[in-house]
């Protein structure tokens, strides 16, 4: 099921979703250790392009694919930057042709198998295939009592929908003709006001699936989590923690 079809969840994905990439991708830099400019890469479930722009300061040129025409159409467009409609299991790109392919915030909604065999068939020998994650912990600083309320609130009123959460491994990557050198975590903090973080709650899964694949408006799901978290503002805005990975894989020859 294609949470991110629906022209207003994409509109709402490229206005609230906090754009940490740049901080992935500084540690990209680092890991390859990068002197100059990747010609060709390519950015898989690229969304509404956050991903794909910050990639840009690594890239001469670089190609964000989705399969969301909706997600899409709110994309930035820059020089350098563009953009195909396609699955990751079905990439419209021709083989042998990337030194670098990146997936963020995508890679647990993708068949994993069919989506490897188009990684190793579109990249280069010895390219890097770098899936990566940030995600929100249903922390408040300073608030313990605020994860009380989305353990036993929030995530009981809107369940996460299923996904892929398998780790990624060496075994893995080896049947699929990568190597697994290096993973890493990272940690993050962002800025909510108690609007903020409505809003950007409103862009994750489970409140989609109750919202354009359910019988729940967003304007409503919206004002009643502004009233549930108010309560937890003392400030006009309030810092949250969030955390991600990041897995380096290459291309065995």
């Amino acid at each position: 099921m294609n949470f991110f079809v629906h022209k207003s969840v994409a509109e709402r994905y490229a206005k609230y979703r906090p754009y940490f990439h740049p901080l992935v991708i500084e540690k990209i830099k680092a890991y390859l250790n990068l002197q100059e400019s990747i010609g060709f890469a390519l950015d898989v479930g690229c969304g509404s392009g956050q991903s794909t722009v910050a990639l840009k300061e690594i890239a001469d040129l670089v190609v964000g694919l989705d399969i969301s025409a909706e997600m899409l159409d709110f994309a930035e467009k820059n020089p350098g930057i563009y953009y195909i409609q396609a699955a990751a299991e079905r990439l419209a790109i021709k083989g042998n042709s990337s030194a670098l392919l990146t997936t963020s915030l995508a890679y647990h909604w993708f068949d994993p198998e069919r989506f490897f065999a188009e990684a190793r068939r579109v990249l280069k020998d010895g390219a890097w295939l770098i899936i990566s994650n940030n995600g929100f912990r249903g922390q408040m600083k300073k608030k313990p009592e605020f994860e009380q309320w989305i353990r036993q609130v929030y995530e009981k009123e809107y369940p996460t929908p299923p996904r892929n959460s398998a780790p990624m491994t060496a075994e893995f990557a080896q049947q699929h003709g990568f190597n697994f050198p290096y993973q890493e975590e990272y940690q993050n903090e962002v800025q909510f006001t108690v609007e903020e973080l409505a809003a950007y709650l409103i862009t994750q899964s489970n409140v989609i699936a109750a919202t354009e694949q359910g019988n729940e408006k967003v304007e409503d799901v919206y004002h009643w989590l502004i009233t549930q978290t108010r309560t937890f503002f003392k400030s006009e805005k309030v810092t949250f923690p969030f955390s991600g990975f990041i897995w380096y894989l290459q291309k065995a020859s």
